[in-house]
């Protein structure tokens, strides 16, 4: 009879061990649009109020190098789906980089993956990349879908409600955050799920974009200015961006004065200050649910600001304020003595993905390039194998653009004409600790700008004609078309 007891007890305790391991993890991949890395309390700036996502960031682990391979939000986005660097899936906004996604393309993202695992996959607020329309059909993706007017299902009264036509637009942030509390709320107990929000703020300063009650918080309130704010014009900044980068001219009129500053810094922060109320209810909401030990939750944005930092407003060029991600991770499953600290690793965007589905013991697709860090997560990482350096691109071009809303025809020949004209400034570049490098590759002759972070962290001082860094410059000049080479394969 003990030896029977035994015996029971022993297959129970190993049934409990099966069941654990198959246990897989609930994913929410939180994703802001224009929220600029240093906007937070825990990278810096208090005055932003982002008391919830510091809470998440103290919790969790909070990154302080991970770096956009393109600073701009569609080519961003796109990167996040599939793992794969801007050089490769060439999905942006211009002309010849403006390829859509195929349905061989997004079959290998990480919604596609979950779902076929058997996660109940689900996607709101802003899509914001280019795909083949007709053959990708968001259905196949994913059980539950609130972008734009569709929904899936198709017949939800309660998203119907949500989205309802006479609802104040200024709470564009909070039918986001009522379509997750949603999604949570009608979610199977015996069936993991993989979530991604994808918030508009903070993106834009319309008064149609402020929340009322949240921008009473900011309105007398003197906001903290980046040591790299320019006042006026910034006629140090290279000749082809003065001329013919939209975030140059921006600035003039939206951040180039204090006052004007402290109104786009107050707006930004009122956005940021609603999503992160969104936060708060969904880490209350899976509280409530009882699956909090047991998801992982992801902070960022799609891309960076400048808010006047160098004389520029808008994005896409590769200074950090553009470029570098604010980004966190919460896993309910670690205990809590393993979590909270900061982590300096250097990671890239299309590294995101591949981790997302090896957190949860799923195949990741060999077309990802993205490398996993999850072992850096769990501090079984050698770092002296990982990565030295991060791939950046920027292939917005104002004037390709306006040709493109344009429908001009001979595309082809309005970008040999503006290469030829010397108006290109389409760059690359690389990113470590120590220093940045990106290079106009099409001026002639190229433009070249280094940064060394360890002595100038805000880019202030461009030391590529500096003869005592000239063997810096060769040394990452070469690495950015190793880079390059490599990932556009």
């Amino acid at each position: 009879m003990k030896t029977l007891f035994v015996t029971a007890f022993t297959f129970l305790l190993s049934l409990g061990h099966s069941l654990a391991e198959e246990r897989k993890p609930n994913i929410v991949y939180v994703m802001t649009d224009d929220q600029r890395w240093d906007t937070f309390g825990c990278y810096g700036r208090p005055d932003f109020q982002t008391t919830n996502i510091d809470k998440l960031a103290k919790e969790g682990v909070i990154f302080d190098n991970v770096y956009y391979t393109v600073g701009i939000c569609a080519p961003s986005r796109a990167t996040v789906m599939t793992g794969r660097y801007f050089a490769s899936h060439r999905s942006g906004f211009t002309y010849p980089f403006d390829r859509r996604l195929t349905k061989d393309d997004f079959d290998n993202t990480y919604p596609a993956v979950f779902k076929k695992a058997g996660y109940r996959t689900g996607f709101i607020g802003k899509f914001g990349i280019y795909t083949e329309a007709r053959e990708v059909r968001p259905e196949n993706y994913f059980d539950y879908y609130a972008v734009h007017g569709k929904f899936i299902p198709k017949d939800d009264a309660v998203l119907k409600h949500i989205y309802r036509a006479e609802r104040d637009p200024k709470e564009r942030t909070l039918k986001k955050g009522d379509a997750m509390i949603h999604f949570l709320d009608s979610q199977p107990k015996d069936k993991p799920f993989c979530l991604s929000v994808s918030f508009d703020a903070v993106k834009n300063d319309k008064d149609a974009d402020m929340y009322g009650p949240h921008t009473a918080i900011f309105e007398n309130k003197t906001m903290s200015v980046p040591e790299n704010w320019v006042e006026g014009i910034n006629e140090e900044m290279p000749e082809v961006v003065q001329k013919y980068a939209r975030g140059y001219r921006i600035h003039k009129h939206q951040t180039s004065t204090p006052e004007l500053y402290q109104k786009v810094a107050r707006r930004f922060a009122t956005q940021g200050y609603t999503v992160d109320q969104q936060v708060a209810r969904l880490m209350k909401k899976l509280k409530e649910m009882k699956v909090l030990d047991n998801t992982i939750v992801i902070y960022t944005s799609d891309n960076g600001r400048f808010h006047g930092s160098h004389g520029l407003f808008s994005k896409a060029l590769l200074y950090d304020d553009a470029i570098k991600a604010p980004f966190i991770v919460y896993d309910g499953r670690v205990s809590k003595r393993k979590r909270g600290y900061r982590e300096s690793a250097l990671i890239s965007f299309a590294d995101i993905a591949p981790t997302l589905i090896s957190m949860a013991d799923l195949e990741i697709p060999e077309k990802m390039q993205g490398k996993d860090f999850s072992n850096i997560l769990n501090k079984t990482q050698d770092l002296s194998t990982w990565r030295d350096y991060v791939l950046m691109e920027n292939l917005f071009i104002e004037e390709m653009f306006t040709a493109r809303i344009k429908g001009v025809e001979n595309i082809d020949e309005v970008n040999t004409q503006m290469i030829e004209g010397n108006r290109s400034y389409r760059s690359r570049g690389v990113r470590n600790t120590k220093y940045k490098y990106f290079v106009y590759y099409e001026q002639k002759p190229a433009i070249e700008e280094l940064y060394d972070i360890s002595k100038d962290p805000h880019e202030m001082n461009n030391v590529a004609n500096d003869p005592s860094y000239q063997k810096v410059l060769v040394q990452l000049r070469a690495k950015t078309e190793e880079l390059y080479q490599k990932h556009k394969q």
